[in-house]
């Protein structure tokens, strides 16, 4: 059976000072799920070379990992989700998250916008007859 998640992206860049494996262990932990990223090489402005990786789940991996996601929040990171879900929401109703990822790699979820760790969820359209934020609510808090 298909969860009500169609899809997570999980994108984020390592530059040459990070360590990859330290950032994909944390990331595939906060994840709980077995995918494997797609990597580009970039290059930064001083011809430093930067690394975009992009893991893309579908299906009930990415219920699993929406899951795993929801359960991490912080509280004022719930609390903000919950009083303003629009202000993550784009107009197709794909939800965006932005996590820093030098806590993540420390094994704590907190929201960051400077490097980030970015997480899109795309849900499954059919399901939102009751309206984006009635969906989220239900899925990332059990509609409490």
């Amino acid at each position: 059976m298909k969860g009500p998640i169609q899809s997570i992206e999980v994108s984020y860049f390592v530059h040459a000072t990070e360590d990859p494996d330290t950032i994909a262990s944390a990331v595939s932990t906060l994840l709980a799920v077995d995918a494997r990223p797609e990597e580009e090489k970039l290059e930064g402005h001083f011809g430093n070379p930067i690394v975009r990786v992009r893991y893309s789940i579908t299906g009930e991996d990415a219920a699993t990992a929406l899951h795993r996601i929801a359960t991490r929040l912080p509280a004022p990171t719930k609390d903000r989700l919950e009083r303003g879900i629009g202000e993550f929401l784009d107009e197709h109703s794909a939800l965006y998250l932005r996590f820093d990822k030098q806590h993540l790699v420390v094994g704590r979820l907190e929201e960051g916008t400077g490097d980030p760790i970015k997480v899109k969820v795309k849900p499954r359209g059919f399901l939102l007859h009751n309206g984006a934020g009635e969906f989220y609510s239900k899925v990332l808090f059990g509609g409490r």
